[in-house]
Parts: structure tokens; sequence; C-alpha cells
């Protein structure tokens, strides 16, 4: 069975045919060439406003990158015509196998762009013979045809998250939609401004945003001022997850200090590999980390009182009640500003701030689950 044969089963484009494939040299490595051209009397189409016109001129042969068979590279060779469009002037013509400039077909960006979510980029790179900068641009190809055919009817239900990128407090901002069975990542951008998510909303559209019943965030303030001003007829949630991580890093500030301490008075092995002792849920500990926790909440230390705090105010997520969750919340934030350490007093006084953003879940639990 001739390659063609295959192509022309698989791989059919209306108003071209394929010629006879040949080898050919290229860097070194033999690849197969599969010539194409425009059928007779086939008029071009206009990549500007997709419409038929009058030919113009015909381009050098240009190669097109295909999926490889049988891990030889395979190129498609063709000559780009122009041509002298009535509407948008001297164009090149569109092709059904690829999009403007690209030297990659798009069967070859889809084929890359299915590896590289199995694979490393370097590795899918180094595995079919192309470089890095390659399959960026097939996934670049992939995401601009996600985003174009993306439907945002229906969207209810956001979450709003900042990941860092790189060193330096450098930021992205992220949209995912998180209602029922569909989630999905709405939107990127740089920074986690108030302009960064501002861009989230006027990309929906009011028309959409009015629809969102619930938005899922963190206490960082720039988002909590958009959400107000773009959404603030949906229920706003507090992440769970950002609020215990407040907790996680207070206890290793006080647990470091103390460590520090009891070393400088020749017993830094009594809090020698704590640090996940306090850091972890009970439950993920093993039997030895377990054993040595028990010694630990034997000694009257600040890391011990500390943890006791946040394991007391994991409670919380236990109450369907609003009136009584809030009795619990006001009743551990007098105990923790009572506790004299700083770390967990600053905590208080952020769940104190925040104290009707985490009691919405149960205000509105007829809406939603009673705990996000």
């Amino acid at each position: 069975m001739h390659l063609r044969t295959i192509l022309n089963r698989f791989q059919r484009h209306p108003g071209f045919i394929y010629g006879t494939e040949r080898w050919k040299d290229i860097e070194g490595r033999e690849v197969v060439v599969i010539p194409l051209r425009p059928r007779a009397r086939s008029k071009p189409i206009c990549s500007g406003c997709d419409k038929e016109a009058p030919g113009y001129d015909t381009l050098k042969e240009r190669l097109f990158q295909f999926v490889p068979f049988w891990g030889v590279l395979v190129f498609f060779a063709y000559a780009m015509r122009r041509v002298n469009c009535p509407t948008c002037g001297i164009r090149v013509e569109k092709v059904p196998w690829g999009d403007g400039k690209k030297r990659t077909t798009n069967a070859y960006c889809w084929f890359i762009g299915h590896w590289a979510k199995l694979l490393s980029w370097q590795e899918v790179a180094r595995q079919f013979h192309t470089s890095w900068g390659t399959v960026w641009r097939c996934i670049e190809h992939a995401v601009e045809w996600g985003r174009a055919n993306m439907s945002l009817e229906g969207i209810t239900a956001i979450g709003i998250d900042e990941i860092s990128r790189s060193k330096g407090h450098k930021y992205i901002t992220l949209v995912y939609q998180i209602a029922g069975k569909q989630k999905r990542l709405l939107w990127v951008a740089d920074e986690r401004t108030e302009e960064s998510l501002r861009g989230f909303f006027d990309w929906l559209t009011p028309d959409r945003s009015k629809i969102i019943e619930f938005v899922c965030s963190d206490m960082w303030r720039p988002y909590l001022n958009v959400i107000r001003e773009k959404a603030s007829h949906a229920v706003q949630v507090l992440d769970r997850f950002h609020i215990m991580t407040h907790f996680s890093k207070a206890i290793d500030e006080v647990r470091a200090n103390e460590a520090r301490a009891l070393a400088e008075q020749g017993k830094g092995h009594v809090m020698k590999h704590s640090r996940w002792l306090v850091l972890m849920r009970p439950e993920n500990l093993t039997e030895k980390q377990s054993c040595r926790l028990q010694d630990l909440l034997q000694m009257n230390l600040k890391t011990i009182k500390a943890y006791l705090l946040k394991e007391q105010f994991n409670l919380l997520w236990e109450y369907s009640s609003p009136y009584w969750a809030g009795r619990f919340l006001k009743s551990w934030t007098f105990r923790a500003m009572r506790s004299k350490i700083d770390p967990i007093k600053k905590v208080a006084k952020m769940i104190r701030r925040h104290e009707k953003l985490i009691l919405n879940p149960l205000q509105h639990q007829r809406r939603s689950q009673p705990w996000p």
C-alpha cells in the first residue's frame, strides 16, 4: 500500500492532489517528502475573507511537517499561491492542512499536543526529533483552538487561585469553572492584581457574569475587591485549603523559632524531626510518627499549643448551623488571642476580619454544599 493511499483515506484535502512521495536529506536525516498540488481549474481561497479569489502568483515551495510514519519524519511540500482578492488585496491562499505561516500541519500539532499531555515537552521534542519551540507552538495551536471553540454558557460557579510561576514572588492568576461535572480552566493572566481578575470578567461579559452563583477564592484583597465589584450577587466562599495554609505557615514559624531557642539551650533534640508531625493531618501520620507526636503532646511547648489550636479550629467544618458555627468562631478566636503566640494571633485576626465570608456556605447551604 502506498503512502498516498493512506493519506487519501485519512487526510483528504478537497481541491488538492497528493504527488509521489520521495526521499530527501534534511540536516543529515532521511525524511519523506510528499508533494501537493492544486487540482486543475480550482480557485485558491483568500486567507483574509475565506472566499474564492483569482490567482496572482506562486511562491517558492514550502515544507509542512506532518505526523511521522514508523519513526520517519514526513513533510508536505507545496508552493503557496497568492490571490488578488477584491476585498483584502494581495494575500497568501488559505490551505486546509495548516494555519497562517506555520511550518507544521494541523494534524502534526494535534499529534504532538496529545503526547505533550503524557510526557514532558523536552521529552516529546527528543522522541520525535523536533525542537522544544515546535512543541510549544503545537500546544499554542491546541490552546488557541480550544479558546475559539469554548462554550461559555451555563457557568454558575468559579474558583479563583494564583500560583507562583518563578522565583521572586511572580504569580499568575487562574480562574476555573467548578460547577457540577464540568471542571475546566477558563482564564490565565499575569500577576495577581485587580486588573488580572477584572480582565476575566470583561472577557466573560456582564451578561454571563450575572448568572454566576458561587465564587470560591482565597483571602487575597485584590481578588475580594474585584469579586465585590463584578459579582456582588454571587455567594462568595473562602477556600478551606487556603485558610488552613495560613495555620500551617503560622505553626511552622512557631516551631522554627522554638527549635532555635531550644538548640541554644542545648535541648535541640526535643524538636528534632518534628516539622511534619505538626503540619500533617493526624490520620496521615505513620505509626512511628504518631508515637513521636504523642510524646511531644506531653510537653509544654508553644508549638504544641499552636498545633492544638489548629486541630480545634478544624472542628468548624463539622458544623451545619451558621449560628453555632459563629459561636464556635468567636470562642476559638478568643482563645487564640489569649494564647500569647504571635503567629497564631495573626491568624485569629485574619479569621475575625473574614468571619462573614467563612460562614457564607452555611448561610446559603440551601443552594450549595455546607462547606467547599
